[in-house]
């Protein structure tokens, strides 16, 4: 049993090249005298080694030969161990400082620049936050470029005391905000909270979200109204016009277009880059997904089958005897009914919109990015880049993974 009589608390730092069977080591003298753990934490960047254990230090400890015995053994292993000493008080305020807040902040891109690491640090620093750990989510980078995937992301975690005003959370995510503007990298400012690690149903917009275009503007350019259907869809995703007398202005003008064109359609619009390998990864992680989207059904079935996704609520075109009616059969799939949607969702699933994902690009998308615990705006205009509490456009959509904490190295 540990002895009694405490007087404080001892941090043992151990740096220095790593190497297997050194933690064992080092603990197997911290047993021999019976040592007590109060915390240990360690990490590895390129073989350099950064261990800490923190150790209850009884007077009966300090008066005995245990730090000597750590410095020969850490010699012995061709580490650096050195020592600091705290009072109890200090110790129990420590322990007491629990109640802080913690912030996740994810930096992506394809390359990382030490002035975006000054940047972020900071803005953190600005605000009062302290940064506890760094981690590198993305998988090594190799010295030649080109060789190795082109994305790099960074993960801080960093805490403020419970007692630090909200304004300090805002002037954070505006100055994080304002380092994405150039586009070549994103940063995501989130809560470090159960529901960040619990995350288990993802919602995708499908046009300029899952798949790279706009169904609608393709149907118009098979039907000749390219130009007059583009303009009222830039319109209405800006924000600018009401989505669904927008959306069956649009439609109407599809009136007479061949049932073949769909299939023309479906062939030469694209995947969203990084869309496969993100869907089979959170397949594979057990998340639920669904397609919510203001476009058709007859291109999210093909998505839905290809992608295996769980959930697909979009609009139906009215076509009738092999020809486009220009009309939509209702209800019309809007920015409301997208909210609503994703609410069912995670009610039939049994969880909380806390531990719902929603990722769109337009403004129609915005009511279900704000009701989510976690709303991306992907690639997104504007307008919503600007409302969205997340965003990526720096990365494909794979990039979301960093967002949820999975590394590189854990997809299989």
């Amino acid at each position: 049993m540990p002895a009694s009589g405490a007087t404080g608390a001892l941090l043992i730092h151990i740096t220095g090249h790593d190497k297997p069977g050194l933690t064992h080591s080092l603990a197997s003298i911290l047993a021999r005298y019976q040592t007590r753990i109060l915390d240990i934490g360690q990490a590895v960047i390129h073989d350099g080694l950064a261990l800490g254990i923190l150790i209850e230090m009884p007077e009966a400890l300090r008066s005995s030969a245990l730090l000597t015995d750590l410095l020969l053994e850490g010699h012995r292993l061709g580490v650096q161990v050195k020592f600091s000493a705290s009072t109890s008080e200090e110790y129990e305020h420590w322990v007491h400082a629990q109640a802080k807040r913690r912030f996740i902040v994810t930096v992506l891109g394809p390359s990382i620049e030490a002035q975006h690491i000054a940047t972020v640090s900071g803005a953190l620093a600005a605000a009062g936050l302290n940064i506890d750990r760094i981690d590198r989510l993305s998988s090594r980078t190799p010295l030649k470029i080109g060789e190795g995937p082109s994305r790099f992301c960074v993960e801080f975690s960093a805490s403020a005391p419970a007692s630090a005003a909200e304004a300090d959370e805002d002037s954070v995510r505006t100055s994080l905000a304002a380092m994405t503007a150039a586009g070549d990298i994103d940063v995501a400012f989130q809560h470090d909270s159960v529901y960040r690690r619990n995350r288990r149903l993802v919602a995708f917009d499908m046009d300029s979200t899952l798949i790279q275009g706009e169904v609608i503007d393709e149907l118009a350019r098979e039907a000749g109204v390219g130009e007059q259907v583009q303009a009222i869809t830039e319109a209405a995703m800006r924000g600018e016009l009401d989505f669904q007398g927008s959306f069956r202005k649009r439609v109407g003008l599809l009136k007479g277009l061949p049932e073949a064109a769909l299939a023309r359609v479906i062939e030469r619009i694209p995947l969203t880059d990084g869309a496969e390998r993100l869907v089979s990864t959170l397949k594979r992680l057990g998340y639920k997904t669904a397609i919510l989207s203001g476009g058709f059904t007859f291109f999210g079935k093909v998505l839905q089958q290809k992608l295996a996704i769980d959930h697909l609520h979009a609009n139906t075109l009215d076509i009738r005897n092999g020809v486009v009616t220009g009309e939509v059969i209702p209800p019309i799939v809007d920015g409301q009914r997208k909210a609503d949607l994703l609410q069912t969702l995670a009610l039939s699933e049994g969880l909380s919109l806390e531990q719902c994902i929603a990722v769109g690009d337009g403004a129609n998308d915005l009511p279900m990015l704000r009701l989510a615990g976690l709303g991306i705006a992907f690639r997104a205009k504007p307008l919503v880049r600007a409302s969205a509490r997340q965003s990526i456009s720096a990365l494909g959509l794979d990039g979301i993974l960093y967002l949820i904490g999975v590394r590189d190295r854990e997809i299989f």
